[in-house]
């Protein structure tokens, strides 16, 4: 049997005895930034999520409604989504604020202040995406800024092919204003577009006789 040999180096172990200062620098930090996290996670941004949360309550109610200003302003007693996306920067419902500040201003017939919130606001529910992205173009539209609106129309119509009736309208409004453009081959190939891939949306329905016409055209 043989004697075990005591004198056997272990590197790992050198390596610790020779790097200990280093190693237990880098252990306090690790732990720092850890508690630094879990500190800023748990003890201010979740409270500032719920406290936000809680305050869109009634804005979501008036946003229902249609009462675009009090949506942005509140009531008196509760806060509109302007002093929320102030307020609560960085949550949730701040960004959530930012879709219903969008929408609320292109009601109001502030247009430039609609894009300016509807582009600075992201969201994983495509449909809502969808929408955001449509009512920017509308708003452009109204701004007479045909290239950009039509940019975020087939930018809304490309998003979520899976809901027929939100791709197919925006498509439409892309195609439609192409036209008023004279742009008639870019409008007609949207045309042919929606009738490929919406074929049983209202667009869909409609898609011939505007294929038609622009076909016909001298």
């Amino acid at each position: 049997m043989s004697e075990l040999n005591t004198s056997e180096k272990h590197p790992f172990l050198d390596f610790v005895k020779n790097n200990q200062k280093a190693l237990t620098a880098l252990v306090v930090i690790v732990v720092f930034v850890l508690g630094g996290y879990f500190g800023f996670t748990e003890l201010y941004q979740k409270p500032r999520e719920a406290k936000a949360a809680d305050a869109m309550f009634a804005a979501e109610k008036y946003f229902a409604q249609d009462s675009s200003n009090l949506v942005l302003n509140g009531d008196g007693t509760n806060k509109g989504v302007l002093y929320i996306i102030k307020e609560y920067s960085g949550t949730s419902a701040a960004n959530l604020a930012k879709y219903y500040a969008g929408i609320s201003y292109f009601r109001t017939g502030d247009f430039n202040k609609s894009i300016e919130y509807l582009k600075d606001f992201s969201t994983d529910a495509k449909q809502v995406q969808a929408i955001a992205f449509g009512t920017t173009g509308d708003a452009y539209s109204e701004l007479k800024k045909n290239e950009e609106a039509i940019a975020a129309y087939k930018k809304a119509g490309s998003y979520f092919p899976e809901d027929d009736g939100i791709s197919s309208e925006y498509l439409f409004r892309a195609a439609s204003l192409l036209e008023t453009l004279g742009k008639n081959d870019e409008a007609l190939a949207i045309y042919k577009e929606i009738k490929a891939k919406f074929p049983k949306s209202e667009k869909g329905f409609t898609a011939d006789k505007y294929i038609y016409r622009l076909q016909v055209q001298p």
